[in-house]
Order: structure tokens, then C-alpha cells, then sequence
């Protein structure tokens, strides 16, 4: 498979001939409203939409954060085929999302023939009892005969939930987990992603072979950005890629 990483939680996924966008942000730095705050965007993306060009699908975490979908991402949207995310968000943004419970699947046929499974999976972007705050994230794993497994985690703060991931699908090949330890006041002194030494244990977790982290920096929110987060994972050597805005990595 091939990553091409934008920016933020966004980045282009190729395997088996099918393309996917993460969590599409595309908007320049600035303040975004949320609610009665605001998170401050610090850094741009490494190219816009245009250059990520079409998809098959897009795979959103979760809609009602702007550092998950920005105005440009939503704009981004309404051209996609299909918009795979949660059934809040088919709720609030109408097609063409498609909500895609916990363990129900869809498939993306392939150029070459054959399908790409892709299966919705939990994610808990909280500590426990904070749902109301926060609200529905998901995850994906991604499958196929011939291809690797890749499960992308989305805002996802729970090894537990990792956990549960890792006993149904068993190892994967390739993990991409949101990471940079996100905080905010809304819930004080907790981690709304994973940090470095949570990557590293969902890693063990999974029994991934790569590791790709992303939503890691260009927001203000991240507790740890890329210096940090590349100290936290020294001890998985060169199983995790710590892609730069623009780069693009195959894994095989």
C-alpha cells in the first residue's frame, strides 16, 4: 500500500488500486470555532485538494471537530462518491456520508477485480463517560485477499479499545493511529488522542509490522508534536514511518 501524508489527520491511502482520504483538512492556519471556543490551526496543509485528487471513498473519523473536517474538507465531500464515517454524521451532513456501524462492512471493488473490505471499528475519543462531550468517532480496518490489513484508528484515546480491535482482526500489517496526545479544556487534563507511549503499546497490541502516525501536529491543542512524539517511539526502531507533510511511503 501507499500513504501520502497532507497534513493533520489527512492523507491519501492507495492499496489494492483503490484510493481513500483520512479525515479530510485543508484549510490554512487560523482559529476555528467550535462551540464557545475555538482550536487554533498553527500549520497548512503540504498540498490541497486538487493534488489529492479523486478517491473511491473518504474515511471519516468524525465530522463535528474542525480539525477533523474543515469548510475545504466539507467542500471536499460533496464531490466524494462515498463518505464512510458515523451515523451522526450521515445524520447532521447528508449525503453522500454513509454511516458505517461498529463491525459492518463494506466493499470498494477493485480495478484488477476483487473487493477492498473496509469495516467500521470503535473509537473512543475520551476518557470513559465523556461521550457527551466529545461525541461518535470511528475507526477502520481495511482487508482484502492478497492485501495487507490496515486499521486506522481515527481520534482514538483507548488502548482498551485497541485491545478489543487487535482480538478480532488479529495482527495487522499496517497501523495508522491518530496520535499527538490532543487536549483541551473541555476535558481537563486528559488525553483525547493517543501519546507516544501509546502508540508504541498499540503497536505491540496489533502486532503491526509499520506504524504511521498522523494528527500529530499543526494544531495547538497537541500535547506532543513531532520531536516528542519521534523520542516516544524510538523503541519500535524502524517499524513506525514518521512521514513529513508531502512525503509519500510505500509498505510492503
Amino acid at each position: 500500500m501507499e500513504i501520502r501524508y497532507v497534513g493533520g489527520p489527512t492523507a491519501v491511502l492507495e492499496i489494492g488500486g483503490v484510493r481513500l482520504l483520512t479525515d479530510p483538512t485543508f484549510d490554512p492556519p487560523g482559529d476555528y470555532p467550535i462551540g464557545q471556543r475555538a482550536l487554533t490551526k498553527t500549520g497548512g496543509p503540504a498540498f490541497g485538494p486538487d493534488e489529492a485528487g479523486p478517491v473511491d471513498a473518504v474515511l471519516l473519523s468524525h465530522d463535528q471537530h474542525p480539525d477533523n473536517l474543515d469548510r475545504a474538507g466539507r467542500a471536499y465531500l460533496a464531490a466524494a462518491p462515498l463518505v464512510l464515517s458515523t451515523g451522526s454524521a450521515a445524520e447532521r451532513v447528508g449525503p453522500p456520508v454513509r454511516a458505517l456501524p461498529n463491525w459492518s462492512h463494506v466493499e470498494l471493488p477493485r480495478p484488477g477485480g476483487g473487493v477492498l473490505r473496509v469495516t467500521g471499528v470503535p473509537a473512543q475519543h475520551r476518557p470513559d463517560g465523556s461521550e457527551h462531550l466529545v461525541g461518535e468517532v470511528t475507526g477502520f480496518v481495511l482487508s482484502g485477499d492478497g492485501l495487507p490489513t490496515v486499521y486506522v484508528s481515527g481520534d482514538n484515546a483507548s488502548l482498551d479499545v485497541v485491545r478489543a480491535i487487535a482480538s478480532r482482526v488479529g495482527p495487522v500489517d499496517v497501523a495508522v493511529l491518530f496520535a499527538g496526545a490532543a487536549r483541551t479544556p473541555l476535558v481537563e487534563g486528559a488525553n483525547l488522542t493517543l501519546a507516544g507511549d501509546d502508540v508504541v503499546e498499540a503497536a505491540g497490541l496489533l502486532g503491526a509490522r509499520h506504524v504511521v502516525p498522523l494528527h500529530f501536529e499543526h494544531w495547538a491543542h497537541f500535547s506532543q508534536g513531532r520531536d516528542a512524539l519521534a523520542a516516544a517511539l524510538a523503541p519500535l526502531g524502524d517499524r513506525a514511518r514518521l512521514l513529513a507533510p508531502g512525503e509519500r511511503v510505500t509498505l510492503t
